[in-house]
């Protein structure tokens, strides 16, 4: 029986992976830097740069800071691509007596601006980012740590999840994976999951199946 719900962030909260993609390939223009591909939904900062950039240090140190000046000059309008229904899913689940947990690759800062646009604080029992952990997503220790601190085990907890990153990541640490379906710019392989929800509300039909 599941006793706990841990969430995603990016592509599950908030519709965000497509603006990120954009985002950086707007960058990779700016500064006149091609790449192989743009296509690093799930996975942690220091991840991508070394996909992009994966021997020289210096240069990819380089490339890192000034995508984060631009980042910051750039901001997610994390307001408009909030998932309108994550205020009502939170609700239910807590008067059905769950936990909820968010578990995201994003910095911390990010997580908790979501989670305050949302107006979600009271109902959140726990939330960690992949910069606490010594290894981002697909590692395990992210979602090991979160059920830890929600008192789960891998048989009462539920991950909800949309890149295949995300999704390896959970599965790593023995949970079952509902995921959510992308938007229809974005290419997912999510045949690990152990569902595919057309709407992130329909966790609640998948809690006791």
């Amino acid at each position: 029986m599941v006793k706990g719900v841990i969430f995603d962030m990016d592509g599950v909260l908030v519709g965000t992976e497509w603006y990120y993609q954009q985002r950086r390939a707007e960058f990779f223009r700016r500064m006149d830097f091609r790449v192989a591909s743009n296509s690093f939904v799930g996975s942690g900062e220091q991840a991508v740069w070394e996909a992009l950039v994966p021997e020289d240090l210096e240069f990819r140190h380089q490339m890192m800071m000034g995508y984060r000046a631009y980042r910051h000059l750039h901001p997610m309008p994390y307001r408009e691509l909030l998932n309108p229904l994550v205020p009502g899913l939170f609700q239910a689940l807590k008067e059905k007596g769950l936990n909820i947990g968010i578990a995201s690759s994003s910095y911390l800062g990010a997580v908790e601006e979501v989670v305050r646009l949302a107006g979600v604080e009271t109902l959140v029992d726990f939330l960690i980012s992949g910069e606490q952990c010594s290894a981002y997503k697909p590692g395990p220790e992210i979602y090991l740590r979160a059920m830890d601190a929600l008192g789960l085990t891998a048989e009462t907890a539920l991950a909800v999840e949309d890149s295949p990153t995300g999704i390896t990541a959970a599965k790593r640490a023995g949970i079952r994976v509902c995921a959510l379906k992308p938007r229809p710019e974005l290419t997912l392989d999510q045949s690990a999951a152990d569902v595919v929800l057309e709407w992130l509300d329909a966790v609640l039909e998948y809690l006791w199946t």
